[in-house]
Order: structure tokens, then sequence, then C-alpha cells
């Protein structure tokens, strides 16, 4: 695949081998981003986890400090007051069976994140096969699943995103903005970074962070040093 005149620009100024500090990276990253619009920036960890056993597979959810710069729309499913909670709470969709229905028969997906309460759980779950794909089914580890509708719907309008291993073992999440202050994108690195440090499996042997990089939507990866990290 050729690269654009853009990206090979973008590349030439990043030192192929070489580890950048956080600071020099984020940096770095802001200025190798080519699109007109205001990209996000992700930050892609690659961890020495064996993904096919059960007890080395990381998942949850972190509010960054400084939010991600991007408002999501959130789809509750409930019933009674927890459904009330999640509308007074500035849920953008709220219902249960006529919400479900909505998605089976008419492919409607116009929201980015889903929360339900547990007792909706086995409706859901008829769902598996449309929602699983898209990474939108309810999962209580990453607190989608819960009775507090109301606590879930503010802290993913904050900014709260999810994280979880693929089956190489990376974790890619988005950070924020290139036009976030260089401040405020290493402080949403150093949470989420420290948030993974602790959900080490204690089946980990050796070195669990391989190495960490971070990148504009479109723009070339920036490796940073493992040392900027008290690993």
């Amino acid at each position: 695949m050729k690269k654009g005149k853009k990206y090979v620009e973008a590349l030439s100024k990043i030192e192929k081998n070489k580890t950048y500090t956080k600071e020099e990276a984020v940096k770095l990253v802001k200025e190798t981003s080519t699109t007109s619009f205001d990209s996000s920036v992700e930050l892609a960890i690659k961890l020495n986890l064996d993904t096919k056993k059960a007890d080395q597979q990381l998942r949850g959810a972190i509010v960054l400090p400084n939010g991600t710069g991007k408002v999501k729309k959130v789809l509750v499913i409930a019933k009674g007051a927890q459904a009330e909670a999640a509308k007074a709470a500035g849920a953008d969709f709220v219902g249960d069976m006529d919400m479900l229905e909505k998605i089976e028969k008419e492919n409607w997906f116009e929201f980015d994140t889903m929360v339900a309460t547990p007792d909706m759980m086995p409706q859901l779950g008829k769902l598996g096969k449309i929602l699983g794909p898209k990474g939108l089914m309810p999962n209580p580890k990453t607190g989608t699943v819960t009775m507090d509708t109301k606590k879930a719907v503010e802290e993913i309008k904050k900014g709260r995103v999810e994280y979880r291993t693929d089956s190489y073992g990376n974790v890619h999440v988005l950070i924020g903005k290139v036009s976030f202050e260089d401040a405020k994108l290493i402080e949403n690195m150093d949470a989420l970074m420290s948030v993974i440090q602790k959900s080490k499996p204690a089946a980990v042997k050796g070195k669990y962070i391989l190495n960490v990089a971070i990148a504009s939507t479109m723009g070339p990866g920036i490796k940073i040093a493992l040392e900027n990290f008290d690993n």
C-alpha cells in the first residue's frame, strides 16, 4: 500500500528504532498528525499476556482525568427507577424491549455505548451476535452492566474509556485529541498506564509491559521508552 506524501513526511520526523520520553512523544504526535480535522490520539500497549488463558485477559474501564474530547451517545436498557435515573443523568436514549427491537429490526446503531441493568441481560443476550462483533455488548467488568445507571451515564459522558486485550495481548485506547494541551495528554496517558500496571495478572512471569506507542488518527506510531512508566 502506497503511503501518502503527508504520512511519509510525518514519518521522516521520527527516528527509527528510537524510544522517546512522554513529553517528546506527545510533541511528535501533534507534529505528525496528517489530517485536516482534530485527530484522535491513541495509546497502544503491547503486553506479555497469553490471552488464550482466561486469567490473562484484561478488560476494564477508566474515567480519564481530562476526558477524550469526544462526547459519547449513550443508550440505556432499563425499566422503572433505573430508566428514570438514566434519563435524569443525561442518557441519549432510554428504553427496554422497544429499543432492543429497534436494533434488531431496523439495524439501528446511533449510539456509542450501551448500558443495561442485570435483569435486562437475558433479553440482550439474544442480540449477542449483532452487538458482540461491534463491541457494544454491555459487560459488568467495564461497568456497563449495573444497577447504578446514573453513575454509568455520568462517567461515560465525562470521558470513560474501556480497555481490553486483543488476541495478541495488545491494548488500544483513545486518550484525547491532537488539540489537547501536552500536559493533559500526558496526564491521561499516566492514568491509563497506572490502571494497566495495577491490573497485571498474577500468572504473568517476567516482563509485563513490552512496548508502548502513541499515534494520531492515520499518523505514524511513536514509541515511548518504558522507563517513563514505573514498570
